[in-house]
């Protein structure tokens, strides 16, 4: 078993995560985003807030983690003849600006990436889709998930929201399993910041060398916090969750996701904190983009 201050020792030395150099940006972290300075992971999402969690190769096979790697991206004056630009304007109202800082300019192949073809959906007729594809385990999704939450209460009726959690590995999987565990007897909304907080916070990685020590230190961690212990084995190893874990592998393949946390929306454009230029932005980006898909 992964024991929890050699858990932490890692990511503070540097031996579970590549280096992440920190995204130029203006942008803070979000309230409540921050650690105490006991957490390790934390410390590494404080220092490189704005970057993207990627998969390093070799990461996985000698420790069971995903690696990072550096997130840069160009940004600069963009003009104004991209037609997103006009579109994103006139449902917002808000006039166009000549640079990247304006509240409504965001650059194809700077800011998002397109996707080709464009992917099917499975939000409702009427809505757009957008999804979070996110590790618990990550400090940059620990980082932004304060303002996601945020978002997620107040965001536009018409935006179909859904988190997808990766699995890249074994251990990824097992954190996986228990949030679609926890979806299907209702408390994924109880305990989903609680998650993060044991992760980064407690220092518990809620993953051992074994998918059965997984299970129990999961098992744990949910009945300290009320969940029946028989409803929880009941539901881990259940058809729905097996079924659920199979979907979002799917959606992961699909989409091709090598970073996280990675927002896509309505299948047709691509974006992170890296690319976006920052938390807030990435957030005012995934709105402006549903806009457009739910005007035309």
């Amino acid at each position: 078993m992964i024991k929890h201050r050699r858990f932490a020792l890692l990511l503070g030395a540097g031996l579970l995560l590549a280096a992440c150099s920190k995204q130029p940006s203006t942008e803070s972290a979000a309230p409540g985003s921050t650690a105490p300075a006991a957490s390790a992971a934390s410390a590494a999402s404080t220092a490189d807030n704005g970057a993207t969690m990627k998969l390093a190769p070799g990461t996985l096979k000698k420790l069971d983690q995903a690696g990072s790697e550096t997130v840069e991206k160009a940004k600069g004056n963009t003009g104004v003849d991209n037609p997103l630009y006009e579109a994103v304007a006139a449902v917002s109202g808000t006039a166009v600006a000549g640079s990247l800082n304006g509240p409504s300019m965001w650059q194809e192949g700077v800011n998002y990436t397109r996707l080709v073809p464009a992917q099917p959906t499975f939000a409702p007729p009427g809505q757009v889709e957008v999804l979070e594809f996110f590790w618990y385990a990550c400090p940059h999704c620990y980082a932004l998930d304060p303002l996601v939450e945020a978002w997620r209460k107040t965001k536009a009726p018409y935006i179909s929201f859904s988190r997808i959690p990766v699995m890249w590995s074994p251990s990824h999987r097992s954190l996986a399993r228990l949030f679609y565990t926890l979806q299907v007897l209702g408390k994924l909304d109880q305990l989903h910041t609680a998650i993060f907080n044991e992760i980064h916070v407690n220092n518990d990685p809620l993953t051992g060398d074994t998918d059965a020590q997984s299970e129990q230190m999961q098992l744990a961690f949910v009945t300290k916090h009320g969940v029946s212990a028989a409803d929880f084995k009941n539901a881990y190893h259940s058809f729905t969750v097996e079924t659920d874990l199979q979907r979002a592998d799917e959606q992961m393949q699909r989409y091709h996701i090598t970073g996280v946390p990675t927002f896509v929306i309505n299948g047709k454009y691509v974006a992170d904190v890296g690319t976006a230029g920052g938390e807030q932005r990435l957030i005012d980006l995934v709105n402006d983009l549903a806009a457009i898909e739910h005007k035309h």
